[in-house]
């Protein structure tokens, strides 16, 4: 259960960026509901994450990976709920999203790409900090914008999964 509770979605300030948002994605998911607290904070969020989610040349792939594997490190039921389906559908199979949460100990169903991506997830995600070697493996997979949007992306889903657990956000909490 949500520690506040979710905005009013009929209020006259939250209307415009509701009705856009419906338009655009067919509904207003829990985290934006929350989100329009402040519709300043829910405005510029809904921008970003769209341009991260469906903007960058990063591989889809690659996208939901990261997204599936920092929601299992940060323990975000709600990011993994809401992304599986998705990382389903950009290739990613039910044996790699399963093998996750101790990837390394199934390296073999991952690319060795995917296993740089993984490691600098992991790096970003637990330590902040990156050793450079792993930093120049996936510039050399992904090239220079590649690393950007990758990089980018890690610290995108790492704010969002830290987000949805302060607030305990979850998919089956009851809203006005």
């Amino acid at each position: 259960m949500a520690r506040i509770p979710y905005a009013d979605l009929s209020s006259p300030a939250a209307l415009p960026l509701v009705q856009r948002i419906v338009a655009e994605r067919g509904s207003v998911l829990h985290l934006y509901q929350m989100l329009m607290h402040s519709p300043p904070l829910a405005e510029g969020w809904l921008g970003f994450m769209t341009q991260v989610r469906q903007k960058l040349e990063l591989g889809g792939d690659l996208r939901e990976l990261v997204i599936m594997r920092i929601a299992h490190l940060n323990g975000a039921p709600y990011e993994a709920q809401q992304h599986e389906p998705i990382a389903l559908r950009e290739g990613l199979t039910a044996a790699q999203l399963a093998a996750l949460p101790a990837w390394g100990e199934a390296a073999h169903l991952f690319t060795p790409l995917q296993c740089d991506v993984l490691r600098l997830c992991d790096a970003m995600t637990r330590d902040v900090h990156v050793d450079a070697p792993l930093v120049q493996a996936v510039r050399e997979r992904l090239g220079e914008r590649g690393l950007v949007e990758l990089v980018a992306t890690i610290a995108s889903y790492n704010m969002v999964s830290r987000f949805l657990e302060a607030l305990q956000i979850h998919a089956d909490d009851p809203r006005p």
